[in-house]
């Protein structure tokens, strides 16, 4: 499949019934292996996983589980060793370094621990800068921006640099970012690591409210069992595999 003709995501509030019985992610027997040198180093060993459309899940275990490098995978960041991994369908193994781009840029949003936010620009050009890789012209990129900006509560920030706003406000810009390109999926690295509780959790009902409400799958890689309680599934790796995965309600 070109990169061209990679399909988009509608809206995920418009998903249909039978779109619905398909796992949005299918994870099969994927393996990943790093060459250290003359070591190798088994990052993944055999997961497999199935998302829906709607879920709101936690990827959990201790440093050097794996749960990054199935981030990475699933995020199509990176390519497994083997096995099979499909997103909407489409098979990410077979896919060009272009064809992945296609699909990060239009399906997948990501959002960082430390907000990687471009630090002389404003709020509203850090969140029109997915915009501006997909291609979209001025006054819809500023419009779509400033929508997002204000579904996260900084409608009156605009303007603000990163440096003239609060830890918090800083990850809902970044969250808005995730946002910006109507994606099925974000992706949450640590999402509150660098703030303080309270603003943590205000971070975590966001996140919660645009699940319930806009059915965005969010999938959370976290250490934080606070984070996880926000969740309705909770995935524990270590070791390279899958050791729970377990609904919450």
């Amino acid at each position: 499949m070109s990169a061209s003709s990679t399909p988009v995501l509608a809206a995920p509030n418009s998903t249909t019934e039978a779109e619905r019985s398909q796992p949005v992610i299918a994870v099969r027997d994927v393996f990943k292996i790093y060459q250290m040198g003359t070591m190798e180093v088994r990052a993944l060993r055999g997961v497999d996983l199935d998302v829906w459309p709607s879920e709101m899940l936690a990827i959990m275990g201790p440093s050097g589980s794996g749960k990054s490098t199935l981030m990475n995978i699933i995020g199509c960041l990176d390519v497994p060793t083997s096995g099979f991994y499909a997103l909407d369908g489409v098979d990410v193994g077979g896919l060009n370094d272009d064809q992945l781009a296609e699909i990060r840029c239009h399906k997948l949003g990501f959002v960082f621990q430390n907000f990687n936010l471009l630090p002389r620009t404003s709020a509203l050009a850090n969140v029109e800068l997915p915009l501006i890789y997909a291609g979209t012209s001025g006054r819809k990129r500023h419009d779509r921006a400033a929508e997002v900006l204000d579904l996260v509560g900084l409608g009156d920030r605009l303007d603000h640099k990163p440096n003239e706003l609060s830890g918090g406000q800083q990850q809902r810009v970044a969250i808005a970012r995730a946002l910006v390109n109507r994606p099925a999926l974000i992706l949450a690295d640590e999402p509150t690591g660098n703030l303080d509780t309270q603003t943590g959790i205000e971070i975590m009902e966001l996140f919660q409210r645009l699940n319930q409400e806009q059915g965005i799958i969010i999938i959370f890689v976290t250490h934080d069992p606070e984070t996880a309680e926000y969740c309705n599934r909770i995935v524990h790796i270590r070791d390279g595999l899958i050791e729970a995965d377990v609904a919450t309600n």
